[in-house]
């Protein structure tokens, strides 16, 4: 029976993040929109499994405007692998965090054990600056973030009093807009063919923010990559199904580590 590892929150210095467990580094990464608390169920889950479990807090709002961009977000990325201590880690991403997943691998793959996209940003970009939702609208947004899930339930009321409480905060709305233009600037499609590390791919049936199409262009594109479904699942797979996202990756991870 598994062990109910409560994560622990630190915060040293510019770095804010939940962690647990002992063992090979996994760090989780969570998208725009995202926050903390999207993984920890497999924060929990890949601790007791032997792994050093960890989600960073990235500063998406605060850094300066002029830098705030895809590539600024990975180079905090290495810079936590560097304040952790860690030589490689296996990197978990989620939508945007993902797209960090994979620009990590090209700037610094010395750091990267292997990678996991779950509805990643990094080939296919126009849901992320096209319809950005309407300030002050809550009924609108909480539609928006409802279509994002397949399992609606994912779509709590505290969700959407976040995203709508960021988008009507001017200087989070710029920021966000920023980051979406980086993502669609920094398309990986030329990058990812020559990439030389394990990727695991793991989508929703059902995610219409980054559609099925995108996981298998990914799957073409990445050299060594495994592709696995999960069906009636939308763009978040480890809040909607995560004993059944972390059951693929454990079996991913434990193939791909022994070869």
């Amino acid at each position: 029976m598994m062990n109910e590892l409560i994560p622990e929150l630190k915060k040293e210095g510019k770095y804010e993040y939940k962690i647990a467990g002992e063992g090979t580094p996994i760090i989780f990464l969570h998208g725009l929109m995202g926050t903390l608390g999207n993984f920890d169920a497999q924060v929990n889950f890949f601790a007791n499994a032997g792994f050093q479990a960890s989600v960073p807090s990235l500063p998406l709002y605060s850094m300066p405007l002029a830098k705030t961009s895809v590539k600024s977000l990975t180079r905090f990325v290495k810079s936590f692998i560097e304040h952790m201590g860690y030589e490689k880690a296996i990197l978990v991403g989620n939508s945007l965090g993902g797209h960090i997943s994979l620009m990590m691998q090209k700037m610094y793959p010395e750091n990267v054990l292997g990678l996991v996209l779950a509805g990643s940003s990094g080939l296919y970009e126009s849901a992320m600056g096209n319809s950005y939702p309407r300030r002050g609208d809550r009924d609108y947004i909480a539609e928006r973030i409802r279509d994002v899930f397949y399992v609606k339930e994912v779509a709590t009321e505290e969700l959407i009093d976040d995203v709508f409480a960021t988008v009507n905060d001017r200087n989070k709305a710029i920021k966000t807009l920023a980051i979406s233009k980086s993502a669609i600037r920094h398309n990986m499609s030329n990058d990812i063919k020559g990439f030389n590390v394990p990727v695991c791919i793991v989508w929703g049936k059902q995610d219409e923010v980054t559609p099925p199409e995108v996981a298998e262009k990914f799957h073409q594109l990445l050299p060594s990559s495994e592709l696995y479904w999960i069906a009636k699942c939308g763009h978040a797979a480890m809040m909607e199904h995560p004993e059944k996202f972390n059951s693929i990756i454990l079996k991913w991870l434990k193939n791909s580590l022994e070869n």
